[in-house]
C-alpha cells in the first residue's frame, strides 16, 4: 500500500506478554485502545512444553484502559496448543478488526490473555496494531521497545 514506508511506520508494538516459561495460570497484556490502528493482530508463541501442558489464548474487550466490563471477544480464541499433539515451538495469530467489538456498549479497549494448564510452558505473545489511523505507527510503541532499525 505504501512501498516507500518502513515496516515500523506501518506496525505498531502495542504490549506484550514476555518470553518466559510459564506456569500453570494465566497472563494477562495491558489494555490498549482501539483507536490508533485498522487492525490488530495478536501473535501467540509456544516454545518447550512440558508433559501434558496445554496453552489457549483469547482477546477481551472491555470499556476503558483499567478494564472495565472485561468480556471475551467471540471467536477471538485460538484452538488450544497441547504439548501431546504437537503444539510445542509452534506459532497461532489472532486477527482483529475494530468493529469486531461491541462497539455499541462502548467498548474501546482491547487485551490478550495467555493461560497455561496442566504444567509449565514457554510462552510469548504480542499485540500489534496494524494500519495505523494516525502515521507513523511507531509513536504508540509501548515503552519496552528498545530499538528500531
Amino acid at each position: 500500500m505504501f512501498p516507500n514506508a518502513k515496516g515500523s511506520e506501518q506496525l505498531s508494538l502495542l504490549t506484550s506478554i514476555d518470553p518466559s516459561n510459564q506456569a500453570a495460570g494465566s497472563s494477562t497484556s495491558s489494555w490498549v485502545a482501539l483507536a490508533n490502528h485498522h487492525n490488530l493482530l495478536a501473535v501467540i508463541q509456544t516454545g518447550a512444553m512440558a508433559n501434558g501442558s496445554t496453552v489457549d489464548a483469547k482477546l477481551q474487550q472491555a470499556t476503558d484502559a483499567t478494564g472495565t466490563g472485561a468480556k471475551d471477544i467471540t471467536g477471538k480464541a485460538i484452538t488450544q496448543l497441547a504439548q501431546a499433539a504437537n503444539g510445542a515451538s509452534r506459532q497461532a495469530l489472532i486477527n482483529l478488526r475494530p468493529d469486531e467489538v461491541d462497539a455499541n456498549n462502548g467498548f474501546t479497549h482491547v487485551r490478550l490473555v495467555l493461560t497455561v494448564a496442566t504444567a509449565a510452558a514457554h510462552t510469548a505473545a504480542q499485540l500489534l496494531g496494524l494500519d495505523p489511523r494516525f502515521a507513523p505507527a511507531d509513536a504508540v510503541n509501548q515503552a519496552a521497545v528498545a530499538q528500531i532499525i
